[in-house]
């Protein structure tokens, strides 16, 4: 779980680079280093060694970045922030997702095993770690209970399943349907995007701690009217900078002199 080795590393993937400029400005020695094609940044926050990147947009992508940064970096947790479109009941634009379990509403090896099922898994879901996850939803309370954004003052906290998959799903009809697949198979989905099932999959296979969160920028359909680029400077990095902040202050770090 995350927090057992003080000393450890930990990884802080985003999808876009609006959400890490605050937390690379933020770092105390801070190095970039470049490895598979990819941009890594190392340094220390509130004591915690880490390591941020970019997971690239779509599942494979976002595979590579996780491997990279348990093979290369040695990471022992790791933590996702990023947007995604709100399909569930309640979950609107501006609240925020932490994610308990994550699906690829994509994969469909059906008749051979069934529809979602992760063929040499045996199960559909993955669970993200609960120490972690625990521990993101208190940061993301007080988050949304501080008013760092004002435009969203009712913004909710939900947990529960995200669902990911190589579609931008970004129609009323395919929102609609996604989500009522889902829930006749018993699940109940909160929230849509595209990497973090990857992330979850990968870290599974390496044995290491995974956490998320995602902000809502948009209902997964086609009555949006939000300015994207804007919304993501002003609402979702701001969350994610407080979000990812707060985390690290509550998990316990290696003293250790700053040069």
């Amino acid at each position: 779980m995350f927090g057992v080795s003080p000393s450890m590393t930990l990884a802080i993937l985003s999808a876009l680079a609006e959400e890490q400029h605050g937390l690379v400005d933020a770092m105390q020695g801070m190095q970039c280093l470049r490895h598979a094609g990819r941009d890594f940044w190392l340094g220390r926050l509130h004591g915690h060694e880490v390591v941020c990147a970019l997971s690239g947009i779509g599942k494979v992508a976002a595979a590579t970045t996780t491997a990279a940064l348990i093979e290369r970096f040695g990471v022992r947790g790791i933590l996702f922030t990023g947007v995604a479109g709100g399909i569930g009941a309640g979950v609107n634009v501006g609240d925020v997702v932490i994610a308990r379990t994550f699906l690829q509403h994509d994969m469909d090896a059906s008749p051979i095993f069934p529809r979602w099922q992760l063929p040499g898994y045996g199960c559909s879901t993955l669970a993200c770690d609960e120490a972690a996850t625990d521990r993101l939803v208190q940061a993301a309370d007080s988050a949304v209970r501080s008013g760092i954004v004002a435009s969203y003052a009712s913004a909710r906290v939900h947990q529960g399943l995200i669902a990911s998959g190589d579609q931008f799903v970004s129609s009323r009809q395919a929102s609609a349907q996604l989500r009522a697949d889902l829930e006749a198979a018993g699940h109940a989905v909160l929230a849509v995007e595209m990497e973090g099932a990857a992330v979850a999959q990968t870290c599974l296979d390496y044995g290491t701690p995974f956490a998320a969160m995602r902000t809502i920028s948009d209902r997964a359909d086609d009555s949006a009217h939000v300015d994207f680029s804007d919304f993501v400077r002003t609402v979702a990095s701001r969350y994610a900078q407080r979000v990812v902040l707060d985390f690290l202050r509550q998990t316990p770090a290696k003293k250790q002199a700053v040069c």
